[in-house]
């Protein structure tokens, strides 16, 4: 893979913006700054946060064990998915290869870059069809996107099949890990020195706990981070929730210890729901969610929610007719549902 001949033209030729503290960073006790045109007076929060990140990319580093200059970080993952759009795809002319039923947020970036979306369905069992795959490649297709463990499904798909579009795709290939903190299989990211077409995205809200400070991970080569980089907003991570994000590595242990617990409820949920009749099928999952097949998900949706539960109807998906997804919550949330549950199969 040659990276240049995938980055759009005007992006090549473009100056990055070059922002106050772009220009000169350091600890605000050892210099007077008079450059940004900050309010002067002290709140903790009158001064532009760090634009790079710099300590929380070095916190993750050292928890993810990778290079810094391999991060970049986002306002939630979908601002780094529209970085990639931006960067890498041309408006009316490139074209993306997604498969569904999946995250999608995909398609809607897609639509708003003016990207052709290419829909190659996973076959039953929600594994990815390579076949089909290779055969929708054209010489517009800029990206692919594999979302595993999947997003509605809950599986991982198989390794070997995602290696394969690796090896053989010229364009770059985007693996969004947002569940595999609840996965048996470890990260793609040790991968990464093999594959430079490789791109990896993560994010602090599942696993972490904090969907709302909104910080998503993105891993790639350090060439591929240095292009997104140069597009990103320059303070696209307030100060609080960098901050915050900080707190939340420091307290690494605690949530590995909430992951546990909700990988433990996911399978006794499991159990709990081969003894409603009207489940059909549980998915196997290896996220903090389970999908289900019931006799008639539309009617099942309007019953939990007349008691109060808010689950997510995925009739509509692709291979997911009369399928709702329920995610995992606490113990005691998770006895309140199979209570329910258990009085609408009464």
């Amino acid at each position: 893979m040659i990276l240049d001949n995938l980055i759009r033209e005007n992006v090549k030729n473009m100056s990055a913006y070059s922002s106050a503290r772009d220009e000169f960073n350091a600890a605000a006790d050892d210099f007077l700054f008079l450059d940004a045109n900050e309010n002067p007076f002290d709140t903790d929060y009158n001064r532009y946060p760090d634009p790079y990140q710099h300590r929380l990319k070095a916190a993750i580093s050292d928890i993810k064990q990778i290079p810094k200059e391999n991060i970049i970080l986002g306002n939630g993952s979908d601002e780094v998915l529209d970085l990639i759009f931006r960067a890498f795809c041309e408006p009316n002319q490139d074209e993306i290869i997604t498969m569904p039923p999946t995250y999608g947020m995909y398609e809607v970036l897609a639509n708003l870059n003016a990207i052709k979306t290419v829909a190659v369905p996973l076959k039953k069992g929600f594994q990815i069809d390579v076949d089909a795959v290779r055969s929708s490649i054209t010489e517009q297709t800029k990206l692919i996107f594999i979302c595993s463990p999947n997003n509605p499904s809950g599986n991982l798909l198989q390794i070997n099949d995602i290696k394969i579009i690796l090896d053989e795709f010229s364009g770059l290939v985007v693996i969004d890990e947002a569940y595999i903190d609840f996965a048996a299989n470890s990260s793609f990211i040790s991968e990464l020195n093999d594959y430079p077409n490789l791109i990896i995205t993560q994010t602090f809200s599942k696993g972490l706990a904090h969907a709302g400070i909104r910080v998503g991970m993105c891993f790639a080569s350090e060439r591929i981070i240095s292009v997104l980089n140069k597009i990103k907003p320059p303070y696209n991570i307030n100060q609080l929730s960098q901050s915050k994000a900080l707190e939340v590595i420091q307290s690494f242990e605690t949530y590995l210890f909430q992951i546990e617990i909700v990988k433990s409820e996911r399978e006794l949920l499991s159990e709990a729901f081969k003894t409603i009749s009207w489940i059909q099928h549980i998915y196997p999952s290896e996220s903090n969610f389970l999908l289900c097949k019931v006799d008639d998900a539309n009617y099942r949706y309007k019953q939990l929610l007349e008691q109060k539960i808010v689950v997510r109807n995925r009739t509509n998906q692709h291979l997911c007719e009369n399928c709702l997804r329920f995610t995992v919550g606490t113990p005691e949330q998770n006895q309140t549902l199979i209570k329910v549950l258990k009085q609408l199969d009464s």
